[in-house]
């Protein structure tokens, strides 16, 4: 393959999971990268730094799909969340375009829903991959990883627990979205209504994380798991951050909306980003990603394995965007065959996703454990 042959743009290119996949992929050798967003001095000023090229897209332009053919795109990646209420216009102007397309989605529907797109993307003979992040990709890289040593999977509990970095105001929203509304989760072999920021819980990760407390969060994997993983009887999916008053904060405005004493927490996107940018000083700059899973071992003995990811340095960030760096650089290499619309889940092996996070302050392990 000849150098820099390759082309891919990033849409939001210039934001921060973005930034973290443009640097990434600048470093691979055969892969041409493009910036990508609205604003055109956003994206120059970025390109300019690491030697890239900029253009000025947006996701809503009507002409989108032929200035991709243009450029002659081989791959975009759409950073350009939140992904909740989005509709496919981005990757339908891949397909037609002839490019391949992955987003960092964690909207349950969005993710869940790209299957629609498989025949179009089948015909046009390009991967759309919905998920391309921390989950569904990496959460299910690790369970396909540990299955072997199962034979039955009765339970998944899987979450996150963020540093106080603060996302953008929209990506926020999209949180508050849900904050104390019902959302369906797999419990005991049937689809129990549960609410979003509560049933608050404890996770003890290794040092230097220590205890962190997680609520109920809407992901794809709670729906995509009990398909993929037949038999299992409970999916679980918790999420949160490590400044308690933040955490404890969300868990109130959650019984808030619940009691009906506040219609929506998104209201107040603007001002709660305002007080959690605030408190970011008090933060540790540590965040971490647990996999539970429960069942019966291949010795007939009950089995309880828990694969934990830390990192330190607000080195987090970093986590989520390796499975779209992980994927460009297999399909630049053509090693990735796959081709149709569909959830992230399959196409990266852990060792694949882990291997892109070389050199940052992040550490990886597996213990027995009890859910």
């Amino acid at each position: 393959m000849a150098d820099k042959d390759f082309k891919v743009i990033v849409l939001g290119g210039y934001g921060n999971f973005g930034t973290i996949i443009v640097r990434r992929l600048c470093a691979i050798a055969g892969i041409c990268v493009w910036v990508a967003g609205r604003d055109q001095a956003k994206a120059e000023q970025l390109a300019g730094q690491l030697g890239c090229q900029a253009v000025c897209l947006d996701g809503n332009q009507a002409d989108l799909a032929e200035r991709l053919s243009e450029l002659q795109v081989d791959l975009l990646i759409s950073t350009a969340g939140p992904f909740q209420g989005q509709d496919y216009r981005v990757a339908r102007a891949a397909i037609t375009a002839g490019a391949h397309y992955l987003d960092l989605a964690d909207a349950r529907a969005f993710a869940c829903g790209i299957t629609e797109l498989d025949q179009a993307a089948r015909e046009a003979g390009v991967l759309v991959c919905s998920g391309a992040s921390s989950v569904p990709a990496l959460s299910a890289a690790v369970i396909d990883q540990l299955l072997p040593r199962f034979s039955r999977l009765d339970s998944i509990w899987h979450g996150i627990s963020s540093s106080e970095k603060t996302p953008g105001v929209s990506t926020l929203a999209a949180v508050l979205d849900y904050c104390g509304k019902p959302l369906k989760q797999w419990r005991d072999d049937a689809w129990r209504e549960v609410y979003g920021w509560q049933e608050l819980s404890a996770h003890d990760f290794p040092a230097p994380l220590g205890r962190r407390w997680l609520g109920n969060c809407d992901i794809p994997d709670l729906e995509l798991f009990p398909m993929r993983y037949p038999g299992v009887r409970s999916v679980r999916f918790s999420a949160g951050v490590g400044l308690r008053l933040t955490q404890f904060g969300t868990w109130l405005l959650s019984w808030l909306v619940r009691s009906g004493l506040l219609r929506s927490g998104v209201p107040l996107a603007a001002l709660l980003h305002r007080g959690a940018v605030l408190l970011e000083p008090l933060g540790d700059g540590q965040s971490g990603m647990f996999v539970k899973l429960q069942g019966q071992g291949t010795d007939g003995q009950p089995l309880g394995l828990c694969w934990e990811i830390v990192a330190t340095a607000n080195h987090g960030p970093n986590i989520p965007c390796m499975a779209a760096v992980a994927l460009a650089r297999k399909l630049a290499a053509r090693q990735l065959e796959q081709r149709g619309a569909m959830a992230c889940l399959g196409l990266l092996s852990v060792d694949e996703y882990l291997a892109e996070l070389e050199g940052l302050q992040i550490g990886v392990g597996v213990r027995p454990c009890s859910i």
